[in-house]
């Protein structure tokens, strides 16, 4: 590229802005030109966030509406609050990679039931893209608006994908599935509190999850049929990490060779010997897959980790973003992980 891409960032002071910050700082293609968070308006970033100290971003202000013109934005926002703003992005000439969930789903009539809003922009909608790279990738290519994942279909989406691309038949969907407390965001909530969340597990949302009709949409898109899903989240005493136990009925037993085929040659995904830890992804863009075939249940089970911060959101989002360059896709997130 000839000259730095500039770059907005939404919300920069919740967990996935400052993971974004992260990796945008030392990105050699690009220049972060405004940050906007209406929290800290008024100060600069190493005021609130030290550890940029000695980044060029030190001392970019944070501001309640962008302070310089920019080419790409990333929405780290509030669901509702997307959904207005990324139709006047798009209408300026501004790409866009929004965090949120406000244009992950196909279907408009999902929304009020899952998100509790009406869906007033059908023809934005119908602009985006889902930022799944390992399955839309030629779409992503060429997109102005890409609906970056939610956390927990991303792991369970990768380990489904391989059945869905060879055409496999399967049935009764279970997923099962534990991340950190930083993907309930930032704000204070009483039984996130340390006291309440140190050595302590809870299941939520158990009845229903936003994000189930985030993963049976892609799957119809990709399949053409009806699978529902079954899903548990579970919140663990942990700040980041996340892992999808995923239970299905299929006839295919030789589940090793299916998925190295489907991901072979893929740079973020990768099929383990033996069933993965969070602490193999924490801090990068990893997803790490152990399926397995139980012959005694006549069971496939797939167990997949990523960081709910990388992966399954801000390094994902950065994977989008280059491959909207058309530069490498991996420029800027392939560092190992932080361990221990």
């Amino acid at each position: 590229m000839e000259q730095a891409l500039r770059v907005c960032v939404y919300g920069a002071t919740g967990y996935t802005g400052i993971e974004l910050l992260r990796y945008l700082s030392q990105h050699p293609y690009i220049r972060v030109v405004s940050l906007v968070s209406r929290t800290y308006a008024g100060k600069y970033l190493s005021d609130v966030l030290p550890h940029f100290s000695n980044s060029y971003l030190s001392k970019v202000p944070l501001a309640e509406e962008p302070q310089e013109d920019f080419d790409l934005a990333f929405l780290c926002l509030p669901h509702e609050t997307s959904l207005n703003l990324v139709p006047k992005l798009i209408k300026k000439g501004k790409k866009v990679i929004d965090l949120s969930g406000a244009y992950r789903i196909s279907k408009k009539e999902l929304y009020p039931e899952f998100y509790g809003f009406e869906h007033v922009h059908e023809d934005t909608l119908r602009l985006a893209v889902y930022g799944l790279p390992e399955v839309f990738r030629s779409s992503i290519k060429n997109a102005t608006l890409v609906a970056n994942p939610g956390c927990y279909p991303t792991a369970t989406l990768l380990g489904l994908y391989p059945f869905i691309k060879e055409g496999i038949k399967f049935e009764r969907v279970i997923v099962d599935a534990i991340s950190g407390v930083s993907g309930a965001g930032r704000k204070t909530v009483q039984h996130f509190h340390y006291p309440e969340m140190e050595q302590n597990v809870m299941a939520y949302s158990v009845d229903k999850h936003r994000h189930v009709p985030e993963m049976e949409d892609v799957i119809a898109r990709l399949s053409g049929r009806t699978v529902k899903i079954r899903f548990t989240p579970k919140v663990v005493p942990a700040s980041r990490g996340m892992l999808c136990s995923i239970y299905l009925q299929t006839s295919e037993k030789n589940l090793r060779e299916l998925f190295e085929e489907t991901y072979r040659g893929e740079r973020f995904v990768k099929i383990l010997q033996e069933p993965p830890a969070t602490k193999y992804v924490i801090g990068t863009n990893l997803c790490f897959i152990y399926p397995y075939y139980d012959e005694r249940n006549e069971l496939a089970i797939v167990i997949s980790v990523i960081d709910n911060l990388g992966k399954g959101a801000s390094s994902q989002a950065i994977q989008n973003m280059n491959i909207m360059l058309g530069i490498d896709e991996a420029m800027g997130i392939s560092s190992p992980a932080l361990f221990p």
